[in-house]
């Protein structure tokens, strides 16, 4: 009904344009006002698709947990769509190396996986803790390599040389990270960089990621590599000399660290970790009838922390 009563409208206006006082600047003004109701249309069409497609949190889901002691964490149920669990999860925080979903996302959906990089001096990350994949400049290998090293052991330097390959510079990615982000309805988050390296003007929330997470989980490539244990890389280094790289993911319900409540199947996700942003977590499960949901906390106080607060709101889905 609302789109009736609004195409009505468009139509009176139009008429009134039509047969009004013949002054062009008064057509040219009317006809600005119809271009910009027809935009509101488009926009309010999109909305109503994405709030059919998507979870929505009203503020009412779930019953508050003093033990899930995170600054933000939610659960949300993909096929259902239905919010489970959610606290804070419009609050904006530093996401670590969550980041590396989004630079996921964009390298599959835009890149070639079959594509021979040659890194260069970008892959050189001084700051101290940095999660790095080990690659150097001079280093060949495929972008799917990349993506494993980016995913897997969290390689900073694989970020910063998939961003290089796909758009000229970090920057440049970025630019290409927050239009995505855009596009997706996550208005509360701006990149800087392909990784998650410490930024105060690098931050998402836990609403946000569960958006980026649901569109990068339409990727069956991205499914497969974050519910990759271990991956052996096999490239050629800077010199010509074939080099082996064997990388762990950090995830650690896959690397049989922590279990995952009984009824629950996890099928991946990605960790973050810096002195800002605390201990993060994202992940993809699914029950025993084979609906899928995600996950998030962010800004866990530890990693011991963040898998009690993990294991506790993926619990809700089946208790």
């Amino acid at each position: 009904m609302r789109k009736i009563r609004t195409i009505t409208t468009v139509c009176l206006l139009t008429g009134l344009v039509l047969s009004g006082c013949g002054r062009q600047s008064q057509i040219t003004y009317e006809s600005t006002r119809l271009e910009a109701m027809a935009e509101d249309l488009q926009e309010n069409a999109q909305a109503d698709s994405f709030a059919k497609e998507l979870c929505v949190v009203t503020g009412t889901e779930g019953e508050a947990d003093a033990s899930v002691t995170a600054e933000a964490a939610a659960v949300f149920g993909v096929d259902t769509k239905e919010v489970i669990f959610q606290k804070n999860p419009f609050e904006r925080l530093y996401p670590a190396s969550i980041t590396k979903i989004m630079t996921a996302l964009i390298a599959i959906r835009d890149g070639n996986l079959s594509d021979m990089v040659t890194v260069g001096p970008e892959t050189v990350i001084t700051e101290t803790g940095a999660s790095l994949a080990h690659i150097n400049p001079g280093d060949t290998l495929t972008m799917e390599q990349l993506l494993y090293g980016l995913m897997l052991p969290s390689g900073n330097d694989a970020g910063a040389a998939i961003a290089v390959h796909m758009a000229g510079s970090t920057d440049a990615f970025a630019e290409k990270m927050n239009e995505t982000a855009h596009a997706l309805g996550a208005t509360d988050t701006h990149f800087v960089n392909p990784h998650g390296l410490s930024n105060e003007d690098h931050y998402t929330t836990a609403y946000d990621l569960y958006l980026i997470f649901n569109e990068a989980m339409k990727y069956p490539e991205f499914q497969k590599i974050i519910g990759t244990v271990s991956y052996r890389a096999q490239y050629t280094d800077g010199t010509g000399q074939t080099k082996v790289q064997e990388w762990k993911n950090s995830n650690q319900y896959l690397n049989g660290k922590s279990k995952a409540p009984d009824g629950i199947t996890i099928l991946g996700g990605k960790t973050g970790t810096t002195r800002a942003a605390g201990s993060c977590l994202i992940l993809g499960s699914q029950d025993e009838s084979g609906n899928d949901y995600i996950s998030v906390v962010l800004k866990a106080e530890s990693r011991d922390v963040l898998y009690d607060n993990m294991t506790k709101i993926i619990g809700k889905i089946v208790n």
